[in-house]
């Protein structure tokens, strides 16, 4: 773990509850079931962006990431509408095959109950969407104590905070500083900067590295410092407080947080 060498985190108090994004943070490692789905909603009117340039975006509530992907096309406001129409149904053709928890979430997981924290989380996909995901997740061993999602506070989603505030408000979270919000994606970080909290990045398996698991495997440890060291950048220069290799390092920052309270 690394916090960011150039802020100094705020002031904060007993961690309480843990914020965690679903996609590319506890299942679908490198996030590609909307990778794929924004390809092919994109690509069925013609358009071709990059993986790169659907990635950039990643996070946000679907429609305003399509609006956000338009930008440097000529484009109508109606477009938004025709792109999310192929979108959904190309998402839940995928959705299934993308639920496995990532390796060291169901664990962490227990740790932080364990802890005596709660557990909440907020995402891109809407209920519908989640319907899908969460019974299956929920089958292979990840199942957080609170989900919200964009349609449950009117349809506006990351980078606003509202998500995450609702989490608070169904947990019964007394204060914002003792809130943890980890995500694998700019848009993640930014949530929990708005909503006022520590924001954590997560590198392996984020949208931000957007490799397979394979892929990381297949890479020697010179090939991957580079790729994971962009991706830290990345969060730093978004207000990230810390970046974590991986997951299973969560629960020890949050204690070395609280070593410190007690310092």
């Amino acid at each position: 773990m690394k916090p960011n060498p150039s802020t100094n985190p705020q002031s904060l108090s007993t961690i309480t509850t843990v914020i965690l994004d679903w996609a590319g943070t506890t299942i679908d490692y490198g996030s590609f079931a909307p990778v794929e789905a924004f390809l092919t909603a994109f690509g069925s009117v013609g358009l071709h962006p990059s993986v790169d340039e659907v990635r950039a975006y990643m996070g946000m509530q679907k429609r305003a990431h399509i609006a956000k992907m338009l930008e440097p096309y000529p484009h109508q406001p109606e477009d938004v509408d025709t792109i999310y129409a192929r979108f959904e149904p190309a998402l839940f053709d995928v959705l299934e095959l993308y639920t496995d928890p990532l390796p060291g979430v169901i664990t962490t997981v227990g740790e932080l109950g364990e802890m005596g924290l709660s557990v909440g989380s907020t995402t891109g996909y809407t209920q519908a969407m989640m319907d899908v995901v969460l019974p299956l997740a929920k089958k292979k061993g990840y199942a957080p104590d609170c989900l919200v999602c964009p349609d449950d506070v009117g349809n506006t989603g990351r980078p606003f905070p509202y998500m995450l505030w609702r989490n608070l408000e169904k947990l019964g979270t007394r204060c914002i500083s003792e809130v943890i919000k980890v995500g694998d994606t700019i848009a993640d970080i930014q949530e929990g900067n708005n909503a006022g909290c520590l924001s954590v990045g997560v590198l392996e398996g984020s949208s931000v590295v957007g490799l397979t698991s394979s892929e990381v495997a297949q890479l020697g440890p010179g090939d991957l410092l580079p790729v994971f060291t962009k991706a830290e950048q990345l969060f730093f220069e978004a207000g990230a407080d810390y970046v974590l290799r991986n997951i299973t390092e969560l629960p020890s920052l949050i204690t070395s947080l609280h070593q410190s309270l007690e310092a």
